[in-house]
């Protein structure tokens, strides 16, 4: 199971050689998510990542390096780090479901898509839906929260779309969806995981609340095109 662990230092190329191999682009040795599902890369060799990094940025010019910070040309600039903290559980979260939670759907897909955007703006595309199970609660016909699956390997799944409406927060429904999709996940006989940026204190309280412990600190890099390059 060590072994099996530390796939999760790099999450995205791992993803993408296991269950997720059908969403892969590969180039010259580092993977990406085809850019309509993630657009996040991974890759195991650093000398080889400056040619794969270019020949993504013709599919999409804003994309993330998930791991050690990778080389680039001129042509590209890093935007920002986020620095996470990589979160984990293999305990079952026992807490009482109270509202109605349902699985999202392809005709919930815009309500998905515009709700996780208006929160967490740009990480969701069009087709991140497809990566895998969506949860979420509606209030008079208005989904106002969510939660999901988005990287997943042979042994690990991901949580993600963690997100509320801002005006329907401090109701729980944060933390039943968590527990939905945690629990589905274990019951899959897969080990839940998750990221969350370092700074959102909040967020961390609840996911420790709920059994997360942090393994390990991951960095996101952002890279975007270089207009002075």
């Amino acid at each position: 199971m060590k072994n099996e662990e530390q796939k999760l230092d790099n999450p995205v190329w791992y993803s993408l050689t296991e269950t997720q191999m059908p969403f892969a682009v590969e180039y010259n040795n580092i993977k990406f998510y085809k850019p309509n599902y993630c657009s996040f890369g991974g890759f195991t060799d650093l000398d080889k990542t400056l040619a794969g990094c270019d020949q993504y940025s013709t599919l999409t010019t804003n994309f993330y390096i998930v791991g050690p910070k990778p080389e680039f040309s001129e042509s590209l600039k890093i935007n920002k780090e986020l620095v996470c903290n990589q979160m984990i559980t293999s305990t079952p979260i026992n807490i009482e479901i109270k509202e109605t939670i349902i699985e999202l759907q392809t005709n919930n897909e815009t309500d998905l898509f515009n709700l996780v955007n208006l929160v967490q703006p740009g990480y969701f595309k069009k087709e991140t839906s497809q990566l895998g199970s969506y949860y979420g609660i509606y209030k008079d016909h208005q989904l106002v929260a969510v939660a999901g699956e988005r990287m997943k390997m042979n042994t690990y799944t991901e949580v993600s779309a963690i997100v509320t409406h801002p005006e329907h927060t401090g109701k729980g429904y944060a933390k039943q969806l968590i527990a939905h999709v945690t629990n589905k996940i274990l019951n899959e006989n897969k080990i839940p995981y998750l990221h969350v940026v370092e700074n959102n204190i909040g967020a961390i309280k609840l996911y420790e609340k709920l059994g997360f412990l942090t393994r390990r600190k991951i960095s996101f890099w952002n890279l975007t095109i270089n207009d002075n390059g």
